[in-house]
């Protein structure tokens, strides 16, 4: 009965970590620099969106980078998308291609899909301070701007490279400490029995 209980507790604690990690809101804008809908959807998002909701990160990817290809035609297929035009954004499970002033508050529905009341009202006090006096509020919140990123695949990928080849030699050590330790204890252990 015990172990049942450990069971469930530990069920519930990572059930919680779960809906704790799905329940951010991210959005994926893929975006060519030379494509004048994409420039209006990535200053919607810039200058309003992170602002609004104090949760929300953006990761822009610039499908011109040709290492950027795979994640946007990825992306593609999961939104059963057949062609190529941009802006594509993601928010969450939901897709989106194009952009237009129309769409902000389907994007911001999309975006609340997820979020408590508490987060939605302060994204509707964010929402009015904002339109009040924009350039207060966003001095007041200039931190914001640090959740947009910019997606870089061939870096992601040289990133990772480096940190396995950083990582090797540590694992080889701490692998070689544990195998000593377990020698010397079996070691040990032998020889009280022996006497």
């Amino acid at each position: 009965m015990k172990k049942l209980k450990k069971i469930s507790l530990l069920s519930a604690v990572f059930g919680i970590l779960f809906i704790g990690a799905a329940s951010a809101a991210d959005i994926k804008l893929y975006y060519s620099p030379s494509c004048p809908h994409c420039h209006h959807a990535r200053e919607f998002f810039v200058n309003r969106m992170v602002y609004e909701y104090p949760n929300l990160r953006i990761v822009q990817i610039n499908v011109m980078d040709q290492a950027n290809l795979p994640a946007f035609q990825d992306t593609l297929a999961k939104c059963n998308y057949d062609n190529g035009g941009v802006p594509v954004i993601v928010v969450g499970d939901k897709c989106f291609q194009g952009y237009a002033d129309f769409m902000q508050q389907e994007l911001r529905d999309a975006i609340e899909v997820d979020l408590s009341d508490a987060d939605k009202k302060q994204a509707a006090e964010n929402k009015k301070a904002l339109d009040e006096n924009p350039d207060d509020f966003k001095r007041k919140h200039a931190d914001r701007q640090g959740a947009i990123t910019e997606y870089n695949a061939a870096q992601e990928n040289a990133d990772a490279e480096k940190k396995s080849d950083a990582a090797s030699p540590v694992y080889f050590y701490v692998l070689l400490i544990v195998l000593v330790a377990a020698l010397a204890f079996v070691l040990v252990r032998k020889d009280k029995k022996k006497k």
